[in-house]
């Protein structure tokens, strides 16, 4: 997003997403005299002149809560306009730690469940980093179902066995009646560990299965003038260009997909982003953004470094299950 000429103040921040050992993350309310005061937000704070974005995170958080950072890595980039100024947020996610986080400016602290999020009033500015901290950094696809359906079934549970928590369900060969009874039983399957499954259908079919949420593809993300299904489900799209990513950011969306990063056997025309085109449609986004396009475990690295919430694969995370 272009930053506005005409705002006074521009401001640079480095904000954590603290997770504990139980997967809660730390949230701290603002003192009632500061800009967006008595509203909750992520913990962090300016960059001092010449302070990179980690030493600034590290100072901020031992400063605030008295935690050291043993580990963090890029979890989202947010550019927001607020009425008096412009502010950068640069978010990391700090999963190891030491030391126990108190309020150490006197402000109260909670370690509260992604899930439980939505009960707080955040700073408008915080909302992309609520999707991101809700959201894992893997999105597997499922590939067709075909004929087999008990060992489409089996390599599923396979995948949610090992950790996978969002998953895509691509069935666009079946017929309807079959198509129903395939969504109940991934579903089951996907529920039974606690993961959440999206349909890659359209939204009425999607609610009336049952399901998590749905996953659009460009073109219907493109016909969208509003979001589609309420904040009790996930919203994803199927995005490959700055118009679809600033069309799925207008529409509240989840998160988006953006492909290809690179040259994929099932779209052999397509042109490949690469990772610089990658970050530079996350660098336009206001919501998570997963890479897809040849993508596999390994390059989850990369994928953080230029912005991504994480990966989004068939080959690479079905198979590997």
């Amino acid at each position: 997003m272009a930053l506005k000429a005409d705002h006074p103040e521009r401001i640079h921040v480095a904000v954590a997403a603290v997770f504990d050992d139980r997967r809660r993350v730390l949230i701290c309310r603002r003192p009632p005299h500061a800009h967006q005061g008595g509203l909750w937000e992520f913990p962090g704070g300016k960059l001092e002149r010449g302070e990179t974005i980690e030493s600034a995170l590290r100072r901020e958080l031992k400063e605030e809560t008295g935690i050291d950072v043993i580990s963090a890595r890029p979890l989202i980039r947010v550019h927001h306009d607020y009425p008096d100024r412009h502010v950068l947020l640069d978010v990391y996610r700090v999963d190891r730690f030491s030391g126990m986080a108190a309020g150490h400016e006197s402000q109260p602290i909670r370690w509260v469940s992604p899930g439980e999020l939505g009960r707080y009033r955040f700073p408008a500015a915080n909302r992309p980093i609520i999707k991101a901290a809700s959201l894992p950094d893997r999105y597997l696809i499922t590939p067709e179902p075909g004929t087999d359906v008990e060992n489409f079934l089996a390599q599923l549970d396979a995948a949610v066995r090992r950790g996978v928590v969002l998953v895509q369900l691509r069935a666009k060969q079946c017929a309807l009646p079959d198509y129903r009874a395939l969504v109940k039983r991934a579903l089951g399957v996907c529920h039974a560990h606690q993961a959440r499954l999206l349909l890659n259908t359209g939204p009425s079919l999607a609610l009336d299965l049952g399901a998590d949420g749905v996953h659009l593809s460009s073109a219907c993300l493109l016909a969208l003038r509003e979001r589609p299904l309420d904040s009790r489900y996930v919203v994803g799209a199927s995005c490959h260009d700055r118009q679809e990513i600033e069309h799925a950011c207008a529409m509240n969306l989840d998160f988006a997909v953006v492909s290809p990063v690179r040259e994929t056997a099932s779209h052999p025309g397509a042109k490949a982003l690469g990772f610089s085109g990658l970050r530079d449609l996350t660098e336009r986004a206001d919501l998570p953004v997963y890479a897809l396009g040849g993508m596999a475990e390994m390059d989850l690295g990369r994928a953080f470094e230029h912005g991504a919430q994480g990966i989004a694969a068939i080959r690479g995370l079905w198979l590997s299950s």
